[in-house]
C-alpha cells in the first residue's frame, strides 16, 4: 500500500435518530425525576452500549410487564407495543410512559385505519422483531406477515381486492420496493400506505452509505446485531459495491485481517448508536494510519420529537 493513500469516508447522517434520542432521554429524565429503579419493557433501543449505560444509572430492563412490581412505573421502548401490552400494564396498576417512536405510532394508526375498512394487511417486516410484534398486535386478525419474497405466491386472503401493505420502519428501502413489486404482481389491486413507512433516518443512513460503498475497500458499521437498521446498512454497503462490510458494537471488535489491502474505509452507524462509539472507532483507525477523514453527507437532519406526554406532565408538575 502506498503511504498516504489511507483514508476514511465518514457517512452523514449517522447515529441517533429523533426517535432514539427521544427514547433514551425519556429514560434519563425518568431516572432524574423518579429515582432508581425505573423499569423498561424490552431494550429501550437496540444498542448494547446504551442499555449498559442506562442499567448502570438504575434502569431495569424486563421482558414483560409481569416482571414489574405492581404500581411501579414502566417505560415502553421506541419499537412500540400492542394494545395487549397496554392492557396488561393497566391490569397490574402500572404507571406507563410510552416512548414509542412517533413514526412507529403512525404505522399503528395506519393498521387501525385499514382494519376498520376490513382490509387484509400485508405487513412487510422481520418475524420476531419487537416493532413487528407491536404493529401486528393492533389488528392481529387482519395482518399477514411478509418476511421477504419467498412464499408470496402462497398467501391466501379472503378478498384479493381488499388487500393493503404496510412495512416495518427500519427495512432496506430497495429490498422493500422489491417485495412490494412482487406483492403487486400477486395482488394487482394492492392498496399503498397513505405515506412512506420506512423512516427518514433509515433512508438517509442508507443513502449515505450507498454514496460511499463503491469507493470502499472496507465498510465498518457501528451497531448491535439485534438492530434491524444497522444490519441493513451492512447489506446495503455490500449491494452497492463495498468489497467487505462488517458490523461491530465497539472498536475493539475490529479484526486485523480486515485491513489487508484496505485503503479506503467507509464508516457509519445505526440509528440507535451514540456518537462516542463512532469517535472510538475513528481513534482506532487513526492508530492504524487512517488519518484522513472525509465526511460524505447525504442530507441534513433537523427533526426533533417532544418527550412522551406522561413524562412532560410529571416534569411540569415537579417544577
Amino acid at each position: 500500500m502506498t503511504l498516504g493513500t489511507k483514508r476514511v469516508l465518514l457517512a452523514a447522517p449517522r447515529g441517533y435518530c429523533a426517535g432514539v434520542d427521544r427514547a433514551v432521554v425519556t429514560v434519563e429524565k425518568a431516572l432524574d425525576l423518579y429515582g432508581a429503579p425505573v423499569y423498561v419493557r424490552k431494550e429501550i433501543v437496540h444498542n448494547k452500549h446504551v442499555v449498559a449505560i442506562l442499567e448502570a444509572r438504575g434502569a431495569i430492563f424486563v421482558s414483560e410487564n409481569d416482571e414489574v412490581p405492581e404500581g411501579q412505573t414502566v417505560i415502553f421502548s421506541a419499537h412500540g407495543v400492542s394494545p395487549a401490552v397496554h392492557a396488561s400494564a393497566a391490569s397490574r396498576n402500572l404507571k406507563t410512559i410510552d416512548a414509542t417512536c412517533p413514526l412507529v405510532t403512525k404505522v399503528h394508526h395506519e393498521v387501525k385505519r385499514f382494519a376498520a375498512e376490513d382490509l387484509t394487511i400485508l405487513l412487510i417486516g422481520h418475524e420476531g422483531h419487537e416493532e413487528v410484534e407491536g404493529t401486528a398486535g393492533e389488528a392481529p386478525d387482519h395482518i399477514i406477515l411478509v418476511d421477504g419474497i419467498d412464499g408470496i405466491a402462497d398467501i391466501k386472503v379472503p378478498d384479493e381486492n381488499k388487500v393493503a401493505w404496510l412495512s416495518q420502519t427500519t427495512l432496506s428501502v430497495d429490498e422493500t420496493l422489491t417485495t412490494v413489486a412482487a406483492l403487486k404482481k400477486r395482488f394487482p389491486n394492492l392498496i399503498d400506505p397513505p405515506s412512506d413507512d420506512i423512516c427518514y433516518a433509515t433512508q438517509n443512513r442508507q443513502e449515505a452509505i450507498k454514496a460511499i460503498a463503491p469507493q470502499a475497500d472496507l465498510v465498518i458499521v457501528v451497531g448491535s446485531t439485534n438492530s434491524s437498521n444497522s444490519v441493513r446498512l451492512v447489506e446495503v454497503a455490500l449491494e452497492y459495491g463495498a468489497k467487505a462490510a462488517y458490523l461491530v458494537d465497539y472498536a475493539a471488535e475490529v479484526k486485523d485481517e480486515w485491513f489487508e489491502k484496505a485503503e479506503t474505509i467507509g464508516v457509519t452507524s445505526g440509528a440507535s448508536v451514540p456518537e462516542i462509539l463512532v469517535d472510538d472507532l475513528l481513534k482506532h483507525l487513526d492508530s492504524r494510519g487512517y488519518h484522513d477523514v472525509q465526511e460524505v453527507r447525504a442530507t441534513e437532519e433537523t427533526l426533533l420529537f417532544a418527550l412522551p406526554k406522561e413524562l412532560r406532565a410529571d416534569l411540569k408538575a415537579a417544577k
